[in-house]
């Protein structure tokens, strides 16, 4: 009988060549292993890719078991590690792409994807060409001959899209294409990749795997079939991370489920208090129906969490100003993931730069909210607020009118 999914956020890791009799695996520092013969220099040596003790790069104990646990949570062969989400999705593609590739990227992807693939990529001379994050089977007009990599991140960075991940990745198949995600909204807890036809998924482990807000840390986990390529291509690149920041991000997986579950809990309350409010055209909360992509997270996904998207029915830069600026509980911070909530603005305008062929098409200010683990109580009290402020400047200048 295999384990439930929650026993294995409690045990995942958790080998006893890993914790050595304790209950969590010590933090086990080192640059150079030090061997007593050549015999055993020899067998780490030949060993060195499989979770041996060789050179401080290739990672120690604390790593190994952290590589382990992100496996066991979300599939796959093996989990490279990264100094933070960035650099993972920038070494996935890395250990794939050559001068001439092809890449597909989803228009909604992660504002620093867009900007590695305008940059690095097109100094390499690989193309870059982005798609509508609804865009189904209209994904076959866009596969080049020369397409390596579909890149896809669900739900949408900013305003939330949630894709139809099993259809893309299927026709990405087809034609031997590598499907990557950035599967770090879905946190190996609410959406298995593995199960749904990607090849890689990548974490921002920053965010929702440490769940603290003081750890910057990335993971790559790849199958069988990639997993040898992005473990030595990442190696070659220098890619590795502190023992200690593993170790946060194996002791935040042991609380990972029931915390989601809190956001989920807590977000879902507040995003249906933000649909009945009068200021308010429409919420993007991938569970309400009013969300790009409703039907797929109904289908694919598990459960939610604390990060989703408001849209104002009008933009008044002033009085969105007001509404930020006076939050109690609420902080201004571009990660998410934490224990705390999170409130962000982006005016229309703003997706001018973030977007070129899915502009979301509306002309109100989008608010990006993270709602953390407070009582929800004391968050909707606090956006009330921040609305009575925005109304009364939204009054005012109509009374200048």
């Amino acid at each position: 009988m295999s384990e439930g999914k929650k026993t294995k956020f409690v045990t995942a890791g958790r080998d006893k060549k890993w914790t050595n009799g304790v209950v969590n695996p010590p933090v086990q520092r080192a640059s150079t292993i030090v061997f007593d013969t050549v015999a055993e220099k020899n067998q780490a040596m030949i060993n060195r890719t499989n979770k041996t003790l060789f050179y401080g790069r290739r990672g120690t104990n604390t790593h190994f078991a952290f590589q382990d646990a992100m496996v066991e949570i979300e599939g796959g062969a093996g989990c490279a590690l990264y100094p933070c989400g960035t650099a993972a999705i920038s070494n996935a593609i890395l250990s794939f792409i050559e001068t001439g590739d092809h890449i597909l990227m989803v228009d909604t992807c992660y504002e620093p994807t867009r900007d590695f693939c305008d940059t690095i990529m097109k100094k390499m001379g690989v193309e870059t060409t982005y798609f509508d994050p609804m865009i189904g089977e209209g994904i076959r007009d866009l596969i080049q001959p020369n397409t390596k990599v579909l890149f896809l991140e669900s739900p949408g960075s900013i305003t939330m899209e949630v894709m139809d991940v099993p259809t893309l990745a299927s026709i990405a198949h087809e034609k031997d294409i590598i499907v990557m995600l950035d599967n770090t909204w879905g946190a190996g807890v609410n959406f298995s990749p593995f199960e749904h036809g990607v090849d890689i998924s990548i974490q921002a482990a920053t965010k929702y795997i440490v769940g603290h807000s003081d750890v910057m840390l990335g993971t790559a986990v790849a199958s069988e079939k990639y997993w040898d390529q992005l473990r030595e291509q990442s190696y070659l690149m220098g890619q590795c991370v502190s023992p200690d920041d593993a170790y946060l991000g194996l002791r935040g997986i042991r609380t990972l489920d029931v915390r989601l579950r809190q956001h989920a809990e807590n977000s879902l309350k507040v995003a249906q208090w933000l649909a009945s409010r009068p200021e308010v055209d429409h919420v993007r909360h991938p569970a309400l129906e009013t969300c790009p992509g409703h039907e797929f997270f109904v289908r694919d996904f598990t459960g939610g969490n604390g990060l989703f998207s408001f849209v104002l029915k009008s933009s008044y830069p002033k009085a969105t100003t007001a509404l930020l600026d006076g939050m109690k509980h609420f902080s201004m911070g571009y990660s998410w993931g934490g224990f705390e909530s999170l409130i962000l603005a982006n005016e229309p305008k703003s997706f001018n730069s973030l977007r070129t062929v899915a502009n979301p098409n509306f002309e109100g200010t989008l608010v990006r909210l993270h709602i953390g683990l407070e009582d929800v109580e004391d968050l909707i009290a606090d956006l009330e607020a921040g609305f009575e402020r925005y109304n009364a400047l939204v009054l005012e200048k109509e009374a200048s009118l």
